[in-house]
């Protein structure tokens, strides 16, 4: 997916406000630590990054998932 359609389905599902200016460094970050993948491709005569997430990134999703989900189970109990 690229970089627009990731703001606009955060935003929709979210529904939050996410700025290019913080999106795209978060990207840029995610991939360095190997969560995404990118490659540019060609649609419509424009050049769009679009980012894939690895295996890595799915891990990393479900454990602070899971994490998540504990802390809030102990906030139940409280």
């Amino acid at each position: 997916m690229w970089g627009y359609k990731i703001k606009k389905q955060v935003e929709t599902k979210f529904d939050v406000r996410l700025r290019h200016g913080a999106l795209y460094p978060l990207l840029n970050a995610m991939e360095q630590k190997g969560f995404l993948t990118s490659q540019k491709q060609q649609q419509g005569g424009r050049t769009r990054k679009v980012y894939t997430i690895t295996k890595k990134g799915k891990e990393y999703i479900e454990t602070y998932d899971s994490i998540l989900k504990e802390q809030i189970q102990k906030q139940d109990i409280k």
